[in-house]
């Protein structure tokens, strides 16, 4: 893990942190003035002006102080000019928009900067709660401008997903969960010592992480992959194709195992057979679908749950097979990071 100079992102932090306030004050006054929703891919998925307004904020003022640098946000036209950058700002304009449509103040402004693949800097700010979350590996966390970071607790906080936890998680009898929206603010309150670890069943995208994921680095603490491999940003594809786990160490190694313990489930988009969960391929399959871009499975442990394959051209669906619950789930996964699925054949 690199570790980073602080002095040299004095600049940035104060920049970014500049324009996750003023964004959030768009937003503020957005919801006050009354919104229209509409949606992406499901309800699950919306999308309002002030999503799109925030973002052309950030993304103009980035551009006009690093010019040289490559921007990659949730609501802006993705360029492959930001494929050839070293460093790369990825931006989510409002983490948590389900919360902010409906009144809740689980939602955020979430900046991050990542160099040569790694998140390195980070500033989130709950607007609603007037909370800046900001920091650099080799700079420690902040909030509202005084130090923070890890501390200690008799029992883990263990921050889920409120949609995961309504459909599934509640069914489990893991301590220490505390459910709530947006992800970039889960892993901001972990690197500021307000939590202690998280994990999720569906992927995320890198403008959902980025910054929160270089605020727990910042904090001496990691975010990975649920099948243990790393996380790569400024991708062509900038999405994690699976779950993701993630903070203090001493509680991530306690949450895996309770994890493994009780069979909680991750989903793994366009599996190859180097991934570790090809294995919960049958023999036949693994062999049947060698080479094949468009395999899509949840699965716990060595247990596949469910199975989509899509081609990976048109996204119609080839297979569908599974646990109906399971399958229903992977389907939203599927759908949330490819579109709308095409007939199947």
């Amino acid at each position: 893990m690199s570790q980073i100079s602080s002095p040299l992102y004095l600049h940035e932090l104060a920049v970014a942190q500049a324009l996750a306030r003023e964004a959030g004050e768009l937003l503020l006054r957005h919801r006050e003035a009354g919104l229209t929703v509409e949606h992406k891919t499901s309800a699950d998925d919306p999308v309002t002006a002030a999503d799109r307004e925030a973002s052309a904020l950030i993304t103009t003022r980035l551009r006009r102080a690093f010019g040289t640098d490559g921007l990659l946000s949730e609501e802006e036209t993705d360029s492959p000019e930001r494929l050839e950058k070293r460093r790369v700002w990825i931006i989510d304009p409002i983490d948590g928009t389900k919360e902010y449509t409906t009144g809740s103040p689980d939602f955020c402004v979430s900046i991050g900067l990542a160099v040569d693949g790694e998140a390195v800097l980070g500033a989130v700010y709950a607007p609603a709660t007037e909370e800046m979350f900001s920091g650099a590996v080799g700079a420690g966390v902040q909030k509202n401008g005084r130090p923070t970071g890890f501390g200690s607790r008799s029992e883990y906080i263990i921050s889920v997903s409120d949609s995961e936890y309504g459909r599934e998680l509640h069914t489990h009898d893991l301590s220490g969960m505390k459910p709530s929206g947006s992800i970039a603010l889960k892993l901001a309150r972990i690197g500021a010592g307000e939590a202690d670890a998280t994990f999720t069943m569906s992927p995320r995208s890198e403008w959902d992480i980025c910054a929160g994921d270089a605020l727990v680095r910042a904090s001496g603490g990691f975010l990975r992959r649920r099948d243990g491999g790393p996380i790569h940003y400024n991708l062509a594809h900038p999405h994690i194709e699976q779950g993701i786990i993630g903070g203090q160490p001493e509680a991530v190694a306690w949450l895996e195992s309770e994890l493994l313990a009780r069979h909680l489930p991750t989903a793994h988009l366009n599996l190859l057979d180097t991934d570790p969960a090809w294995g919960v391929l049958s023999q036949a399959d693994q062999v049947r679908l060698a080479g094949h871009s468009g395999v899509c499975v949840r699965y716990a442990g060595d247990k596949l749950l469910a199975l989509v394959v899509l081609d990976p051209e048109t996204h119609a669906v080839l297979r569908a097979e599974g646990d109906a619950f399971h399958l229903q789930r992977l389907t939203r996964d599927v759908v949330r990071a490819v579109g709308p699925l095409a007939e199947s054949v």
